[in-house]
């Protein structure tokens, strides 16, 4: 987990292209984390976005 959003956005991108699946980027409290979207099953984290390696970027959730 991270307090910045930017160090949290480049790692889920580099994430995404290394384990080449969609990575999610969400938000729990004041912090960030990063996992691959099919690892997902929280409902009390809020989506900031998803990395998808093969779309070649993020789309906003």
């Amino acid at each position: 987990m991270s307090h910045d959003l930017i160090l949290a956005q480049k790692a889920a991108w580099s994430l995404a292209r290394t384990l080449m699946v969609p990575v999610i980027l969400f938000q729990v409290d004041n912090e960030f984390g990063v996992m691959p979207a099919d690892e997902l099953d929280d409902a009390n984290v809020e989506i900031l976005f998803e990395y998808d390696p093969y779309s070649g970027g993020h789309s906003v959730h």
